[in-house]
């Protein structure tokens, strides 16, 4: 299947990933995307039943973005997979599908492992967020009911591991895709994941923000995508020069 678009960092197929996943050459090792939730009736918003484990092979490491009942609906999809961990993408603005519940402003990205743990790629990240803190707190000796004033100033200062609740403002407003997601929420899943000299697959490339992050980031990326207005979307964004990381 000759490529929709390639340079020397990103390639996009445009057709049904199950379709492209036999006849593609793929070396990537890890996997992150934003399927369908199939959570609503657009005709955009379908399910591909199967697409879990009709990846290639060769992945062993999977982000998928969803909503907790998209998991659950679906989990006979993940077979297979185990669970690794999770992080939660918590937006500025939220979306629900209804009005007698709470306002919903997250959404999931879950990682999925198959093969043994131990030879998943692994980077931990660090956010620079952590500052000193002076506490003040009453002292009380041991086996003495004498207490007194106590002020020490800790030690928490610099880097720290990053949390699994992100903060990152969503694209509403400048969204080319319906359900795209920023650069902000996706550079920290491929840094993690993706070694420097990795691969790694967008089987639902959308508007190309993970492919785009991705090569930002000096990664390579192999994007699919179904719907040919967003493949020429992810060309054009991912044939521009690689400035700065944008929020989307």
């Amino acid at each position: 299947m000759k490529p929709y678009y390639q340079d020397a960092s990103v390639t996009i197929y445009h057709g049904d990933c199950r379709e492209v996943f036999p006849v593609v050459p793929c070396d990537a090792t890890v996997c992150i995307t934003d399927p369908p939730y199939a959570e609503t009736a657009l005709v955009w918003d379908k399910w591909p039943d199967g697409w879990p484990s009709a990846l290639p092979a060769m992945i062993n490491s999977m982000w998928c973005f969803g909503s907790l009942a998209m998991f659950f609906d679906r989990r006979a999809d993940f077979r297979g997979w185990s669970h690794a961990q999770e992080i939660v993408w918590e937006k500025h603005n939220g979306s629900s599908l209804a009005n007698d519940r709470f306002r919903r402003v997250h959404e999931f990205a879950v990682h999925w492992y198959r093969g043994a743990w131990s030879g998943v790629h692994k980077e931990p990240q660090f956010a620079n967020d952590a500052q000193k803190r002076v506490v003040r707190k009453k002292w009380k000796p041991q086996h003495w009911g004498e207490t007194a004033p106590q002020t020490y100033a800790s030690k928490d200062g610099g880097p720290r591991m990053m949390r699994t609740v992100i903060a990152v403002r969503s694209c509403h407003g400048t969204a080319l895709h319906p359900t795209q997601k920023p650069v902000g929420i996706l550079t920290p899943l491929i840094s993690y994941s993706v070694p420097f000299g990795g691969v790694l697959l967008d089987p639902f490339a959308g508007s190309g923000s993970t492919l785009f992050a991705a090569k930002s980031l000096g990664r390579t990326a192999i994007g699919i995508e179904a719907e040919e207005r967003y493949c020429e979307i992810a060309a054009h964004r991912c044939s521009q020069e690689v400035l700065e990381m944008g929020a989307c």
